[in-house]
């Protein structure tokens, strides 16, 4: 069992230095020895003991053992039941007594028995077949740790474990919020806005504890959980012939979970997954046959949570690389790792979309960068961030070109909190030094599908506002140009990425979540609204669009004809599924949206989405700054009202209020017949939302923004609300199961 620890301790009363302070030597020349086995939280370093170090250890001097230092910069991205390496090793060498022992364990390292042998991993790498016999023998050791079955045999366990050892779903639960707690949010302040630009939330792996489903019970044992090919010791003279080394992540809990993490972590072939679990099922049951109940169900459950926690530390590690080395080929490393890690983690963790290889490149190109300034260490190469301003919009006093190269420079290291993806840009918000306020980078997502188009230029809408003194709470336009992210190799690579900088429109202190009234307006904001959609008429819209106000212009057909060209270019599984709900084809809406018409009203500047997060609360007496100008047009002024209280959770006496004031406030060349025709545009509205929400539900596009998932949330109402408008209903032939999913 190797000798009993000694304490930390200088030496004796002779003032010879005691076994501690030896080992601690000992350990300083280990690590001075330079090679050593890299794992991924630890330094191995194998040497003989000296003859001082020897009578410490009582081993005989020479005899080979294993120094484990900790590396002082590793992540934390890995799930931790026990924190104590050498009472999980006394407690395993009970039923494996090959595995090595903790002969030492001192601040800042260990020293264990050396296990004679060769890795798995240098005989038989990733991806390749394992052998059958070897397969089997793998299995019996995991089978092996289910005689450890808790109690006395194993060091207490946290607080928050399962009280009942046999419930598989909470123990699969526990392991999920772990994850978050012990992966996650360590390292969120560092990653977070990473994670955020790559579409992954927050609170992805609680959402997906929540959804774990119930599972068959089975009995906890002790887990390796980190058995791959590296932590397979084959040994020389093939007594044993496998030796199990690295327990520091070892747990108790269901079985099955170390089998998933032995699958996915050893990369087996496809091919021989099946030979794997049949190969652990037959050696479990020699040793605890309830252990394999439900395995056919239930193993998925387990290896889709080992993929869905593996996106963070993937990830973490792919950007941390690029601190080492900053060239392109790492870039492309670093690209790919992060891809399959998105790939392999996308369903379990339910991410709407996976940015293509360029934009990753992008994202950790600006991530890198930006994190030069926190401490990483400087690569081989000089990077540049440099840009090409846009002239459309000049350089402006208060934020020259110099601070938009800075707010280039701060984006890719913005923190979780400070960076906002919704349907159509990725917002960061930085505040460079040396300004009086703070800005956000907006970069439009790339390879976007968004059904309902913009019309007018974002920066020209600003501008235009900005000109006419209109009292309009909206950002100002900065910056506008073309990034130029360029790594000075023998080659230079140029990743073009346009950008605006507009200020900031949250709450000063930029770490606040801005608020928005996603429950509907307060009476004074509403008013405020009001107020500043009769300001809007005041802004030069010809200027934006000449022919808004042609002759025989009609701002109702042309809403109709824009629709009707939206339904005519969904996908085909888009409409196929609107048949079957009783939504009508594109000629036929047409047809039925031709019946109505509207009366005539002198156009002007609309913001045309004016739904609950396009509004952030200020607390001044104009109450709300409208920010998201990228679906401007043109037209008629009681749209924007009627569209915001489509969008909107609005009470009756908050509507009749509003149109009151929007009458009062207007002239009456914009207001003229507005109780006749508020209905149309509010019908035109549901019909739209029934088509766009429904393709937003079959191809997941823009789900991540929180408009959009209350939105289809509540899709069964809307579909119930358009067929009723347009006088129809829901097909007899649709699949009740489909029509209630929807709802």
């Amino acid at each position: 069992m190797g000798a009993p620890f000694l304490p930390l301790e200088s030496g004796g009363r002779s003032g010879r230095p005691g076994p501690a302070a030896v080992l601690r030597a000992f350990a300083r020349h280990a690590a001075g020895q330079g090679h050593a086995s890299d794992g991924f939280h630890n330094q191995n370093y194998v040497l003989p003991v000296t003859d001082e170090a020897a009578d410490a250890l009582h081993v005989e001097p020479g005899t080979l053992v294993t120094v484990r230092v900790p590396k002082p910069d590793a992540l934390s991205v890995v799930i931790r039941t026990w924190p104590n390496e050498a009472q999980i090793l006394r407690t395993v060498r009970r039923v494996l007594p090959d595995v090595p022992d903790c002969l030492f364990e001192g601040k800042g390292f260990a020293i264990h028995s050396h296990v004679e042998g060769v890795p798995l991993s240098s005989v038989c790498g990733n991806g390749k077949p394992v052998d059958s016999l070897l397969l089997k023998a793998l299995a019996a050791q995991l089978a092996g740790m289910a005689q450890l079955r808790g109690g006395a045999d194993l060091p207490p366990l946290p607080s928050l474990w399962p009280r009942n050892y046999t419930d598989s779903q909470a123990f699969l639960r526990i392991l999920a919020r772990m994850a978050d707690l012990q992966i996650r949010q360590p390292n969120w302040h560092r990653f977070g806005g990473l994670f955020t630009a790559l579409g992954v939330p927050e609170d992805a792996l609680l959402r997906y504890a929540d959804r774990v489903p119930a599972m068959s019970r089975r009995p906890y044992s002790l887990l390796h959980a980190d058995l791959h090919r590296d932590n397979v010791i084959m040994s020389y003279d093939g007594a044993p012939p496998l030796i199990c080394v690295d327990w520091e992540l070892a747990t108790f809990g269901d079985p099955l979970h170390d089998l998933a993490t032995h699958l996915v972590r050893m990369r087996y072939p496809a091919h021989q997954w099946d030979e794997a679990v049949a190969a652990w099922a037959d050696a479990m049951r020699l040793v605890r046959p309830t252990a394999v109940h439900g395995v056919a169900k239930d193993l998925r459950h387990y290896v889709d949570f080992e993929r869905a926690q593996s996106v963070y530390p993937d990830v973490m590690r792919a950007a941390k690389s690029l601190e080492e080395s900053f060239d392109q080929k790492s870039l492309d490393e670093a690209t790919a790792a992060v891809r399959r890690a998105l790939e392999a983690g996308a369903e379990p963790l339910r991410l709407r979309t996976i940015p293509q290889d360029r934009e990753i490149e992008r994202i950790l190109f600006r991530w890198r960068a930006s994190s030069r300034s926190g401490g990483g260490r400087p690569g081989p190469v000089t990077e540049v961030i440099d840009w090409k301003p846009d002239p459309r919009v000049p350089e402006q006093s208060d934020f020259p070109r110099a601070a938009v190269t800075d707010a280039l420079f701060l984006e890719g290291a913005a923190p979780a909190r400070r960076v906002f993806k919704g349907t159509a840009h990725l917002n960061s918000v930085v505040w460079v030094p040396g300004t009086d306020f703070p800005v956000v980078v907006r970069r439009r997502v790339p390879h976007l599908l968004r059904r309902e188009p913009s019309f007018l230029s974002e920066h020209a809408v600003l501008r235009a506002i900005a000109k006419s003194g209109a009292a309009v709470a909206a950002p100002r336009i900065l910056a506008l140009g073309e990034s130029h992210s360029h790594l000075l190799f023998d080659i230079r690579t140029y990743s073009r990425d346009r950008f605006a900088i507009h200020t900031y429109e949250g709450p000063s202190d930029i770490d606040r979540t801005p608020d928005h009234p996603v429950n509907g307006l307060r009476p004074h904001e509403a008013d405020a609204l009001v107020d500043q959609l009769a300001e809007l008429t005041r802004v030069a819209y010809r200027q934006l669009d000449p022919a808004a106000d042609a002759p025989g212009f009609s701002f109702y057909g042309w809403l109709s004809d824009q629709l009707v060209a939206l339904v005519g270019a969904l996908p085909e599984e888009s409409r196929q599924l609107a048949r079957v709900l009783g939504l009508p084809e594109a000629s036929r809406l047409r047809e039925i949206l031709a019946r109505h018409q509207v009366g005539h009203r002198d156009p002007v500047l609309l913001h045309g989405d004016l739904n609950p997060w396009n509004l952030v609360r200020r607390d001044d007496r104009l109450a709300l700054t409208i920010i998201d100008w990228e679906m401007a047009l043109v037209g008629d002024p009681l749209y924007d009202l009627v569209r915001h209280m489509h969008l909107t959770p609005t009470r009756p006496e908050i509507r009749d209020r509003m149109f009151r004031r929007w009458e009062s406030k207007l002239t009456p060349r914009f207001t003229k017949d507005w109780q006749r025709d508020w209905r149309v545009y509010r019908w035109i509205e549901i019909v739209r939302s029934a088509y766009v929400d429904l393709d937003r539900l079959v191809t997941g596009a823009g789900l991540d923004a929180p408009n959009v998932r209350r939105a289809v949330d509540s899709y069964a109402m809307t579909l119930a609300a358009a067929t009723a408008s347009l006088g129809l209903t829901v097909r007899h032939r649709a699949n009740p199961y489909l029509t209630r999913a929807l709802g």
